[in-house]
């Protein structure tokens, strides 16, 4: 590693031995992957993943006072992931014991350092803390220090950002030293295509579905994705930037992808075509059969699998305001089809806490509640790290949840049928 003069004195304690500390973690970090060098972060935010007080986490909240007490803050401004709990979800007593007493009793202790760190508003907590309503978004060519993995996949891919699938306080690491190791992601050899994918499908695959198959094939290798402007056409549009929200998180969890390149669609890919395609790079073709296959092929790890559902999670990253009312009006019109009043299965719609407050002035947003909906800012996987929720037949549309936890993933027409009452 060739470090600048100003880095090695950081390193050699200059600015006192908790920043000495910090660096020599990013160097080590660096050197395990080849990094020659580090590079500056540009991002005007940085993001954390860590937004849960974990009671078994506490050397990290330890490790946090030290840097505050350090008095070393980044100059960035900070967004989280969403916060783990939300009275307005359904639970029981005993879920909100072991919640609140085994699972997240630093709750209140972390998020005050996270205040100082510079989070400090409730719109701060976001998985996708790149939409507008939110105001975290990266620039193309931008160098980040983030860590969660749908959040880092949408910045490289649809923003052009550049970010390596950063561990968690590594990426508030990189956030206050202000540079990081460069390697992987932040090189132009490191964002060429291994892959490349040859889309067959009759129909608009559903965009976790197709995810999935890519990130389960080429795990955390670039993909190079073809076939796709029938459906999302040449220009980032909201309906675009919302299925390739989706569909990256799917490739990030299903596998461990950190980029993707949509032909003639996504920055890199509109720019420099197949240029960006490595010699003999791998093909994967996937066609209607293959969709198919990759969805009978999830495990379903209910105690019960033939259970009725008890709840159903739809937005894991958080829904788009177009989303969600996309959402709402096909939840409406099929409990009135349905002859219903109410949701046969209780549902969660989750969405940044702008987002809810925008989509609560829509003619929506009433009849949604009336329906027994909830519309909520949490986070469903820390919600279902719950070993009594666990055990809870949950649905959901999201393939990062369904990997993560024992939730059952239903296509987007599938769990719309059954919260609607239509599914027999």
């Amino acid at each position: 590693m060739k470090l600048t003069e100003e880095q090695q004195r950081l390193l050699d304690g200059s600015r006192g031995e908790v920043m000495a500390k910090i660096v020599k973690t990013l160097v080590m970090y660096g050197d395990a992957f080849g990094a020659e060098r580090m590079v500056p972060v540009t991002s005007k935010y940085g993001h954390t993943v860590i937004s849960f007080g974990l009671g078994v986490m506490d050397p990290v909240y330890d490790l946090y006072d030290e840097i505050l007490s350090a008095n070393l803050l980044s100059e960035q401004k900070f967004t989280a992931d969403p916060r783990p709990l939300d009275p307005k979800v359904p639970s029981s007593p005993l879920d909100d014991l072991v919640f609140k007493k085994f699972m997240y009793s630093r709750q209140e202790r972390y998020e005050e350092q996270l205040k100082k760190l510079g989070i400090t508003k409730d719109e701060d907590y976001t998985c996708a803390c790149y939409l507008d309503q939110v105001g975290n978004i990266p620039q193309r060519g931008d160098v980040l220090s983030w860590a969660e993995s749908s959040a880092v996949v949408y910045a490289n891919s649809v923003l052009g950002a550049r970010c390596n699938r950063n561990s968690g306080i590594l990426e508030m690491m990189g956030s206050i030293a202000g540079f990081v190791p460069e390697f992987g992601l932040l090189t132009d050899e490191g964002r060429k295509a291994d892959w490349i994918v040859e889309v067959k499908c009759t129909k608009k695959p559903e965009a976790q579905l197709l995810g999935s198959a890519i990130g389960m094939k080429v795990m955390e290798e670039v993909p190079y994705v073809k076939g796709m402007e029938q459906w999302l056409g040449t220009e980032l549009d909201d309906n675009a930037k919302a299925y390739l929200k989706d569909f990256g998180a799917a490739t990030a969890s299903n596998g461990a992808v950190g980029l993707y390149h949509i032909e003639g669609l996504t920055p890199e890919a509109k720019d420099l075509g197949e240029s960006l395609i490595r010699e003999n790079a791998q093909v994967y073709v996937i066609d209607d059969a293959e969709l198919e296959r990759v969805y009978r092929n999830y495990p379903v790890i209910w105690k019960n699998p033939d259970a009725k559902p008890q709840l159903a999670f739809i937005g894991c990253p958080h829904l788009t305001l177009q989303q969600l009312t996309d959402w709402s009006r096909a939840v409406l019109k099929g409990l009135e089809q349905n002859g219903r009043k109410k949701v046969a299965v209780p549902t969660v719609f989750t969405a940044p806490v702008p987002v809810i407050e925008e989509f609560n002035q829509s003619i929506y947003a009433w009849p949604l509640k009336k329906a027994g909906v909830v519309v909520s800012y949490i986070c469903p996987l820390m919600y279902m790290n719950n070993p009594l929720c666990k055990s809870k037949a949950v649905l959901t549309s999201s393939n990062k949840l369904r990997t993560y936890t024992s939730a059952k993933y239903c296509t987007d027409a599938e769990i719309l049928d059954i919260i609607t009452g239509g599914a027999k």
